[in-house]
């Protein structure tokens, strides 16, 4: 059943081939697609919008469109992912119609659908939220000194809700207690897309090399919605293997 959201919502995924861990990773093979088109096929599943490709290279354009997706070309010198889909925002929806965008990265083939549709849910029920994103309890113990495990610091709104106070790569809060591992799929409404890319790159976001701390360090407000569990980002190619391995199960 379609989000009642579904005609104001674009679900727009990147996809860039500058990958210096895995050279071409939005064209790579997975159970028999691109990688990229697996993503789209993920966002598809979800059926909360609109779903859009915004790609940096002939090849990946090409591969998205004969998969059947909207797709749009973008520049290669973006600084951020955001910049990236704030021109494919501008270039979709130029009259300014679509209320709601869901950045859904394209790296992530596995997916499950339940995620994507979850990232849309506080800027619904809230209009006072101007993003949402996704997090983890954490369980593994290494996780939580990881540096490269952001952590989320919340107030709880719901049992499945969090106010984002601060996101950090830092073992954060002290004391006993849930820790959260951040997960980088966002949904915006459009106007605070737009203030957000206006904004330059903050002190706190710049320290800590985290992009959402700009938003909070301009007083705009992140809600955050706990889902179970940590969607498989394609960065090396072990971890390619390991997608083909979770795909290729669910075809069989």
């Amino acid at each position: 059943m379609k989000n009642t959201a579904f005609d104001r919502t674009l679900v727009l995924i990147p996809a860039r081939m500058a990958s210096t861990r895995l050279p071409g990773k939005p064209l790579a093979d997975i159970a028999g697609l691109p990688m990229i088109v697996q993503v789209a096929k993920r966002a598809e599943e979800a059926q909360i919008g609109r779903i859009i490709v915004a790609v940096d290279h002939q090849d990946v354009f090409d591969a998205v469109s004969a998969a059947g997706f909207d797709v749009v070309m973008t520049r290669a010198d973006h600084q951020s992912g955001s910049d990236r889909i704030f021109e494919a925002v501008q270039k979709a929806d130029p009259e300014a119609k679509m209320e709601y965008i869901v950045n859904v990265q394209g790296d992530l083939p596995t997916i499950e659908p339940e995620a994507v549709r979850a990232s849309l849910r506080p800027l619904q029920d809230d209009p006072a939220t101007d993003i949402a994103t996704l997090t983890v309890e954490i369980t593994d113990e290494h996780e939580k000194t990881n540096p490269n495990v952001v952590k989320v610091v919340g107030s709880p709104l719901s049992p499945t809700r969090l106010k984002a106070l601060y996101f950090t790569r830092a073992t954060a809060p002290h004391g006993n207690g849930p820790l959260y591992h951040h997960i980088g799929l966002y949904a915006y409404r459009r106007a605070a897309l737009e203030k957000f890319v206006s904004l330059g790159p903050s002190a706190l976001e710049k320290r800590e090399s985290l992009e959402q701390l700009r938003a909070l360090e301009a007083s705009m407000r992140i809600d955050v919605e706990i889902v179970d569990s940590v969607p498989l980002g394609v960065d090396t190619p072990a971890d390619l293997e390991k997608a083909r391995v979770i795909l290729s199960s669910r075809a069989s």
